[in-house]
């Protein structure tokens, strides 16, 4: 069986009181997409900031393309791209500027390195906006270089934070084209992300990451396959307990996985269209007041909120308070 491109075991890290990984450990095979899917503070970029040398864990094994990234960092560093959340663009440089810098930082030149760099900008169709300051990018170009350059000494492996953080639906739905395109060369690739679709839309394998700890993971099909029947949220007019809400759902079957947030009620039903009349009615009986319900096949926010507890937006919210 071939050496896995990434394998972190049992990792540990602690920034002053915060302790950001948990005994995180993973497995990434070659030549694949796989994303850590969570919300922001989960530990996805203290992830990455530990295979791609920048963080040393506190403690745990760490192998990145075959080498040990805590006993070889500078060898790792050649077989690795990465592309920060941060984008690394120097924006009063041109891109063709900013894609020659990065490749002479990695020891390229001459003739190998122009025909890099040109390879580079026609393949992110930046070609005809070389020449401009990358300040005049839009912001799904200025994502493009970044891209560009992580990939411009030709890595095993590529590290994306947050790619797509901060770009509108278009450009999002664009560089999502690209990172597929990619993934068709034989690139590893690791993203980071908190979009359910991204994760869903590009990866072979997800890790769910949640306080600093793989929960679960497999590929987006078989995780939301380990969900049966529909996903209903019903949104109350005020807040309710689980007590009550169980009570309520005593006489009515195929109701299950019942979770309540604050005024917002998660279950799940074997048939969707046929339960929610009847929970409708248990709730108004109640005295429990309704304003709105959704139903929905199984998604990774479904799968998330099953190991969880919360829904990945809820999780984004506990973080800014």
């Amino acid at each position: 069986m071939a050496e896995a491109a990434l394998a972190l075991h049992n990792i540990v890290k602690t920034y002053k009181t915060v302790r950001a990984l948990d005994g995180l450990s993973l497995s990434v095979e070659r030549g694949t997409i796989f994303a850590l899917l969570g919300p922001n503070g989960a530990g996805k970029s203290t992830t990455i900031k530990i295979l791609t040398t920048l963080a040393r864990p506190d403690s745990g094994e760490v192998r990145v393309a075959g080498l040990d990234a805590l006993k070889e960092p500078q060898r790792v560093r050649r077989v690795i791209g990465c592309v920060a959340q941060r984008s690394g663009v120097d924006v009063d440089s041109t891109g063709l500027e900013n894609l020659t810098l990065q490749g002479r930082l990695h020891g390229m030149g001459g003739a190998e390195l122009k025909s890099r760099v040109s390879s580079l900008l026609e393949r992110f169709g930046l070609a005809a906006a070389a020449a401009r300051i990358a300040r005049t990018y839009s912001g799904g170009m200025q994502r493009k270089l970044d891209i560009a350059m992580g990939l411009i000494h030709r890595p095993e492996i590529l590290f994306l934070d947050e790619p797509t953080t901060g770009l509108d639906p278009e450009a999002r739905s664009d560089l999502w084209d690209e990172i597929a395109r990619l993934s068709t060369k034989g690139l590893t690739i690791l993203l980071t992300t908190h979009y359910l679709e991204e994760a869903d839309r590009l990866a072979r394998q997800v890790a769910i990451v949640d306080r600093g700890r793989v929960v679960t993971e497999g590929t987006p099909e078989s995780l939301k396959a380990e969900l049966r029947g529909d996903s209903v949220q019903i949104d109350l007019a005020s807040a309710a307990t689980l007590a009550a809400i169980d009570r309520c759902f005593e006489a009515v079957p195929g109701v299950h996985d019942l979770q309540v947030t604050g005024s917002t009620l998660h279950a799940r039903t074997d048939h969707g269209a046929t339960a929610v009349p009847p929970m409708l009615l248990a709730l108004e009986a109640a005295g429990i007041r309704t304003s709105s319900v959704r139903i929905a096949r199984p998604s990774l926010d479904d799968v998330y909120l099953r190991y969880t507890g919360r829904t990945i937006q809820e999780a984004e919210r506990e973080g800014r308070q």
